[in-house]
């Protein structure tokens, strides 16, 4: 079949290109949060003092609560019957609350123990990540079920990932804005401000989607347990073994059963194992960098090394921007997991440009490993979006469910596991640097040294993995398509 037939969309399977911004308004709210909360805790370090391995524990222990509400969340969304809809309500009303949360976290009580200031933020982070999953997990099963297009689901993944990116644009500069001596008296006043304003931002642009889009109609799921193997290979034979559904009825049951039927499915399993090693190697530099700039390429200067960063990270951004064009491309000629072997082989490139252009004789190279490192996460939340809307089809098809919901938490409570990870072990390898915030800029040349070397290797080894794991993944074009046509058949019997 000629490519151009392959590719062309049909009107009725077209989202209208308004809801895509609108449903890409939740990206950056998503993006938005997930950044503040991950990059505004190096202020427990550098504004309170904390050691920097109970500060990578603040960021990872509330994410083990996400293992239970995430999933729960995502069957309480694909079950709920309103006038509404199933995703809708939680959506507004989880912003309200994540936006709230958010904002009276950082309103941080002065000359506390740090053993008060560790409960105070496990026990908010936990409310505040509550609140994040009743909005998050919604709006992504609502992403999967707005259009069954191959392409057109790529499309609209890079809507919300290109809006998703302004984010991105923002959060490198949260550490200048709280430290800024023209604004506040400190960073820890700084912080609180910049907590108010991204918590209104959320309360008022986090709505929207609510507001604005409307749900695809659904025939009720029916609630089956399915004994028939769910291996790729079996596919075929779905009609075959029909004789092995049987009917349940909706509850505890139901839940731990489409939630172990989740997991097991491998193509799923794929996609969530190379975000994890994607986002988390990503993650884990993310911050660790921001050291590496200060101590390394400015010798200690936090202020100059902060405006560096937030250099970096514009140009990462702006750089991930021009990068989703080209994934969708990419994507329509060579396939997605073809995409997905091309953008992160060149982030590798970018990650291992760092040892070279961290410089401190010529500190705007700096400025260059954020162009090609932008390909990773540019690719990646561009791609799996658009795979996992494939899976959930392919999934039906074996279970006769539809469950963007739990299929949804469950890949997004592993990107936000993945940040936990890198928070927590960013924190514990500064601590196997020797890294001292009481030293200043009189750190150990192995501290540089050993800072430099996990920065580039990290990411360059959980990348090449993720790639390696791809490599298994059995959704192509031609089988996204063979799946729809027997769902389509199944509808008309």
């Amino acid at each position: 079949m000629h490519s151009k037939e392959i590719n062309k969309i049909a009107a009725e399977d077209r989202v209208p290109p308004i809801q895509k911004f609108i449903y890409g308004l939740g990206a950056f709210v998503n993006n938005l949060l997930g950044a503040a909360i991950g990059g505004m805790l190096i202020v427990l370090n550098l504004g309170l003092g904390m050691n920097p391995a109970l500060v990578g524990l603040l960021g990872a222990l509330p994410r083990l609560t996400d293992a239970l509400t995430d999933p729960l969340m995502g069957y309480i969304s694909d079950h709920s019957k309103t006038k509404w809809g199933r995703r809708r309500p939680f959506i507004f009303f989880g912003a309200i609350a994540a936006g709230l949360i958010f904002a009276m976290l950082w309103q941080v009580p002065r000359e506390q123990s740090e053993s008060f200031y560790f409960w105070f933020f496990l026990i908010g982070s936990v409310l505040f990540y509550l609140a994040y999953t009743v909005f998050a997990t919604p709006w992504v099963a609502l992403g999967y079920e707005l259009t069954p297009d191959y392409h057109e689901r790529t499309s609209l993944m890079a809507v919300q990932n290109f809006m998703g990116q302004i984010a991105w644009l923002t959060a490198p500069w949260f550490l200048w804005f709280m430290q800024s001596d023209l604004l506040f008296d400190d960073m820890i006043e700084g912080a609180g401000w910049l907590a108010i304003i991204i918590g209104g931002f959320t309360i008022c642009v986090g709505i929207l989607p609510a507001i604005f889009l409307k749900e695809p109609s659904k025939k009720p799921a029916k609630h089956t347990q399915i004994t028939a193997d769910t291996d790729d290979a079996n596919t075929n034979n779905v009609d075959k073994k029909e004789a092995n559904v049987e009917e349940f009825p909706a509850g505890v049951g139901d839940f731990f059963k489409g939630f172990l039927a989740t997991i097991k499915f491998k193509p799923f399993l794929s996609l969530c194992g190379a975000t994890f090693l994607v986002f988390n190697g990503f993650m884990m530099v993310s911050s660790f960098q921001t050291y590496v700039i200060i101590y390394y390429v400015f010798g200690g200067d936090q202020a100059l090394g902060a405006e560096y960063a937030g250099w970096s990270g514009t140009v990462s951004a702006i750089s991930t921007f021009c990068v989703i064009f080209i994934v969708t491309k990419l994507s329509a000629s060579l396939g997605k997991r073809r995409a997905f072997y091309a953008v992160t082989g060149i982030s590798i490139f970018g990650y291992a440009l760092k040892w070279i252009c961290y410089n401190p004789e010529h500190p705007l190279l700096l400025l260059i490993p954020p162009v090609f490192i932008a390909f990773g996460l540019g690719g990646l939340f561009t791609l799996m979006g658009s795979m996992i809307a494939d899976v959930c089809d392919f999934d039906e098809l074996k279970t006769r469910e539809r469950r963007e919901g739990m299929f949804g938490s469950i890949y997004w409570w592993v990107v936000k596991l993945g940040m936990a990870v890198a928070l927590a072990a960013g924190g514990v390898l500064l601590n196997v640097t020797g890294f001292d915030v009481a030293l200043g800029s009189a750190q150990t040349d192995d501290t540089i040294f050993l800072m430099r070397l996990f920065d580039v290797l990290i990411p360059i080894i959980t990348s090449a993995i993720a790639i390696w794991l791809i490599m298994g993944y059995p959704i192509t074009e031609a089988k996204a398509n063979e799946v729809r046509q027997e769902l389509e058949a199944r509808k008309v019997k």
